[in-house]
């Protein structure tokens, strides 16, 4: 069996809809911050399928054809936002956790002012 495109995205649409989900209805930060990442993820395997499938562009010099790697360049800045926001996430989940013992959701909004 040969994976074409389409193989790809409905593969990230499910993982999307498993981290959309996760986030949606978990009351855990925790597991909202592993499904923000799950989402994530999946919009890298879009960002990569993409590019997988992108046509070669002749090179200036008139040599070899050229691959443009715009997706896995795009895929990068979302792994380098994912971290910046796991490190942020659970420096505010451990804050969160000393002052109400407890990673529930339903207990964030008694922190308003």
């Amino acid at each position: 069996m040969i994976l074409q495109l389409g193989h790809y995205l409905a593969l990230s649409t499910v993982l999307f809809t498993i981290g959309a989900a996760g986030f949606l209805f978990r009351r855990n930060v925790l597991v909202a911050l592993m499904s923000v990442e799950l989402m994530m993820n999946a919009v890298n395997l879009t960002f990569v399928a993409a590019n997988r499938w992108q046509p070669a562009v002749a090179s200036a010099a008139g040599g070899a054809s050229v691959v443009p790697h715009h997706g896995h360049l795009f895929a990068f800045f979302v792994i380098a936002v994912a971290a910046a926001e796991a490190a942020v996430g659970l420096a505010i989940v451990l804050a969160f956790y000393r002052l109400r013992k407890t990673v529930r959701t339903d207990a964030a909004d008694l922190l308003r002012g």
